[in-house]
């Protein structure tokens, strides 16, 4: 989402819930956030698995230094061994090999999910190995600039929401979306304030 369209969601969000109203008029709104499609995110995304922002950011540098054009057909030139030396893992190997293969084959197309609705897109995405439901939300939502996004299994997400609600414990995902249902169809910008909140709200 871009700004004027995240500006938009904030504010159908804070007429729809005073929580997010007062809590926007504290924090301010957060910034957008807006990723390119295609290979290089999917693959940026398998590096950053399980790893810090840091230690992903290093990673990709190498990566890109060895296919600067970073592309799947490009991926096919580089040996397991530069990639290794890189700082990928085995199994991240493995996955970006079969992101590789998939695009290659046609199988899978990333740009065909512009068209696709949120839930063929996730599944698509899932599909292939290595990626799960969160990190195909979080290309529908920075990617494609979906507005009705909430990746409910994440844990910062339902910290936040707890604290905004004043919850005692914190939410589940069942229970994330159950409190979040009525900020459709703009859940993409009110998981974007969640995050800012997170970060920027006293415990």
């Amino acid at each position: 989402m871009d700004r004027r369209t995240l500006n938009k969601g904030l504010q159908v969000l804070s007429s729809l819930d005073t929580d997010i109203e007062q809590a926007l008029a504290s924090l301010g709104p957060p910034e957008p956030r807006v990723r390119p499609r295609g290979f290089e995110t999917f693959l940026s995304t398998l590096v950053s698995q399980q790893i810090s922002t840091s230690a992903a950011t290093a990673i990709m540098t190498r990566v890109r230094s060895l296919i600067p054009n970073c592309t799947a057909a490009s991926l096919t030139k580089v040996s397991d061994a530069e990639l290794r030396g890189a700082g990928l893992s085995h199994r991240k190997i493995e996955y970006a090999r079969g992101l590789t293969a998939a695009i290659l084959s046609g199988s899978f197309n990333p740009e065909s999910l512009v068209t696709m609705t949120d839930e063929t897109a996730i599944n698509q995405i899932i599909a292939l190995r290595g990626f799960g439901k969160w990190s195909a939300e979080i290309y529908l939502m920075f990617s494609l600039g979906r507005t009705d996004i909430f990746p409910a299994d994440d844990l910062a997400l339902q910290v936040a929401l707890g604290r905004l609600k004043g919850l005692s414990d914190r939410p589940s995902s069942t229970q994330a979306r159950q409190l979040t249902a009525h900020w459709s169809p703009w859940r993409s910008a009110g998981a974007l304030f969640l995050w800012h909140y997170y970060r920027g709200a006293p415990n």
